[in-house]
């Protein structure tokens, strides 16, 4: 009779995943501190306009941009209406399919992102670009991007902006 291996973790691999699970939970916290701070956005406002930033036209269909910023249809929905009162993005119905929504940036918006993207790429750059040597962080995005395929086999994060909105 052959044993199953056992569902636990051995030590070296606990040391790897309580390191990873730590890094999940305070990137996301200093990458929002950082925002909040500077342009009084948090992490998720960021995404949602840098994302609508890169795409063509500055347009990408509600769905698709809940998608690139990972998160859920509702939370997305209220941040654009935030992100509309602000004058940064604007909600437009999709030409191609009536039962769509598209988010669209703005120009305000955009000056808001170009603004905002110094500080930002900063923080990301001391945080986890500058601490690793060229070789280190090329072997940390092709680790990363190993885990990312096991989660979702068919995405790419961040995800791909052709096509755009309609």
């Amino acid at each position: 009779m052959t044993s199953s291996p056992s569902p636990w973790l051995d030590a070296d691999q606990q040391h790897s995943w309580l390191r990873l699970a730590g890094l999940m939970i305070k990137l996301p916290t200093a990458l929002d501190a950082q925002l909040q701070r500077d342009a009084g956005l948090s992490h998720f406002d960021y995404m949602v306009l840098s994302r609508l930033s890169e795409a063509p036209n500055r347009v990408l269909r509600m769905s698709q941009l809940a998608e690139l910023a990972n998160g859920s249809l509702s939370r997305l929905s209220h941040v654009v209406k935030r992100l509309e009162q602000r004058g940064w993005v604007e909600r437009r119905p999709c030409p191609e399919d009536g039962r769509a929504t598209n988010a669209v940036l703005t120009d305000s918006g955009w000056d808001k992102v170009v603004q905002t993207a110094p500080g930002h790429v900063a923080t990301v750059r001391s945080l986890v670009v500058d601490p690793l040597t060229p070789e280190q962080l090329a072997q940390f995005g092709d680790l990363v991007g190993i885990l990312l395929k096991r989660i979702d086999p068919d995405g790419e994060f961040p995800g791909s902006l052709e096509g755009g909105g309609c």
